[in-house]
């Protein structure tokens, strides 16, 4: 089953140019990946599997006006959730040159306004409140939860893409909720989630 198949299946609500976005940034990242190396995902499929593991919580995050993703990379999931909400402002956070400007060059090429490239160590940039704060393989949940603190209050909802660990990483944190799916678990936490 292709990627829009999937996604439609799932009834994920996304814009109209969704797709056409995607296109394009996949044909990006592939032709990038061969010389800079951006991310593991080589091939269409990984990539295909990659997008939906990014854009599969629009199913169940509420919507957001600002949203920072911490370690961006080569666009999972903050530029693939920026696909998928146009009005929501997301701010990548990517310290390597190499990948920053991949995302530099996408939000320039398909002309995204609701997109901020932030080419800094998360530790290193200046504090401001986020409605919403994502992260996927970056660190433990501990980690994110001091790494993000300058950049959440108490209305802040923070969604971190985790792995077979979350159990062990929630046992001590109220206020979380997990989804899981048959590759990932899904780790949710503020108030009233």
């Amino acid at each position: 089953m292709d990627l829009k198949a999937m996604l439609t299946e799932e009834k994920i609500p996304l814009p109209d140019d969704f797709f056409k976005n995607i296109q394009k940034y996949k044909e990006h990242l592939q032709k990038w990946n061969k010389v800079h190396n951006l991310t593991g995902a080589k091939d269409v499929t990984t990539i295909d599997e990659f997008i939906y593991d990014a854009v599969y919580p629009v199913s169940f995050i509420p919507k957001v006006k600002t949203l920072m993703d911490i370690g961006t990379g080569a666009g999972f999931p903050g530029m693939i959730l920026a696909f998928a909400l146009p009005d929501t402002e997301v701010t990548l956070v990517e310290p390597l040159v190499k990948r920053a400007s991949f995302l530099q060059f996408i939000k320039a090429d398909l002309g995204l306004q609701n997109v901020t490239v932030v080419k800094k160590r998360v530790e290193d940039m200046t504090p401001k409140i986020f409605d919403m704060i994502t992260s996927r393989a970056v660190t433990d949940t501990k980690m994110l939860l001091k790494l993000s603190e300058n950049f959440r209050d108490e209305s802040s909802k923070l969604l971190f893409y985790k792995g077979e660990k979350v159990f062990q990483e929630v046992e001590d944190i109220k206020n979380h909720k997990i989804i899981e799916t048959k590759n990932r678990h899904y780790l949710l936490l503020g108030e009233n989630i």
